[in-house]
């Protein structure tokens, strides 16, 4: 039997893990602005693939939580928080409103966000609701309204049960599966989800302040040893809070986080450079598209911003990782400033020094 599944944002992940789970014959919901609705609506889901292009019709796009909820003809079996980090409180405070009002019962939850407390905002929705965290390292570009392409089509998806899932995580697992999705199950969520933060930390931050693509900011020695410096505090606090890093879809983290924290800089720096063409996929850091676009909120809250947190809870020293915070929360509130901010690498690096 078909799941009833519904998809909270239509960004990107939305598009490409609503779009799979339709191609898989599962009843999907897809959850979008208005534009994304009238040509899903008007077109269906345009997603292109290794394989070619695909359009998807068999799927639901409304343009609210409650409206998705109005239309379906049962209670929704799972639900996948796929927006910002930033707007996942107001999202969960909907979903909330939503089942007040319809007095459905609450589905399982499934988080495959970026950045650290995300299933705890999602876990507030409902007394006993089961919550999985996932992590996704699937490249995805949005084309336009309705259409997203695959950059790198790895497909590999991390779950753990975050709260009261260990009986469904492993239906849910299988369902990813079969939706075409390589599954790694973890024992440990906050561990894929630190390790997750790790991978999306690298060239994010800094490229964003720089405006510059990672290529050119890791091309300066300095700005690789920021980055270098701000992982090291990240595995510190990491170890602070008894949350080991994991071998995450190809990426040794288990393995490597010792090497990490303790290797001369000289060693890490190549690795480093190499490696984040690997992780991008050629696009732009999501860190730097928000700003640019003018969003007037960034994700560095759940990524950089999550380590001085964490930090302050366990009494780890996170100078740089607050730095980077401050310096892009700046830039977002104060759009004037960002050309004295571009290629400007000698002022980020006495910054750095001076934390």
């Amino acid at each position: 039997m078909a799941w009833n599944v519904l998809i909270i944002g239509a960004g990107a992940i939305g598009c490409l893990v609503g779009g799979k789970l339709a191609m898989a014959s599962q009843h999907v919901t897809l959850v979008g602005r208005r534009a994304f609705v009238e040509q899903v609506r008007a077109q269906g889901l345009k997603l292109t693939d290794e394989q070619g292009a695909h359009t998807v019709r068999n799927m639901r796009p409304v343009a609210s939580i409650q409206e998705a909820y109005d239309r379906s003809e049962s209670a929704f079996d799972l639900a996948i928080f796929t927006v910002k980090s930033y707007d996942t409180a107001a999202a969960a405070a909907e979903y909330r409103q939503a089942l007040s009002e319809t007095g459905a019962p609450p589905p399982i939850f499934l988080s495959v966000q970026n950045g650290v407390g995300n299933e705890e905002s999602i876990a507030q929705i409902a007394d006993r609701a089961a919550v999985v965290a996932g992590s996704i390292t699937t490249p995805v570009s949005v084309v336009g309204p309705g259409a997203i392409h695959v950059d790198k089509p790895r497909y590999g998806l991390g779950l753990a049960s975050w709260r009261g899932a260990e009986a469904a995580l492993g239906d849910v697992c299988a369902l990813m599966e079969l939706a075409g999705f390589a599954v790694q199950r973890y024992g440990s969520a906050a561990s894929m989800k630190w390790t997750k933060l790790l991978m999306n930390m690298m060239g994010n931050a800094t490229c964003a302040i720089l405006d510059e693509p990672p290529e050119v900011v890791f091309a300066d020695n300095r700005m690789v040893d920021i980055e270098i410096a701000a992982w090291r505090e990240a595995l510190a606090v990491m170890a602070a809070s008894h949350i080991a890093p994991v071998d995450l879809d190809g990426y040794p983290f288990g393995k490597l986080a010792p090497l990490i924290r303790y290797a001369p800089k000289a060693l890490l720096r190549p690795i480093l450079r190499k490696q984040i063409g690997r992780a991008r996929g050629g696009k732009m850091p999501s860190l730097h598209i928000d700003l640019h676009a003018n969003k007037g909120k960034s994700e560095v809250r759940w990524l950089n911003g999550a380590v001085v947190e964490k930090g302050r809870q366990v009494g780890a020293f996170t100078p740089v990782n607050a730095l980077l915070t401050d310096t892009l929360l700046r830039l977002v509130a104060h759009p004037e400033e960002r050309p004295g901010w571009k290629g400007a690498h000698d002022r980020l690096w006495q910054a750095a020094r001076r934390v």
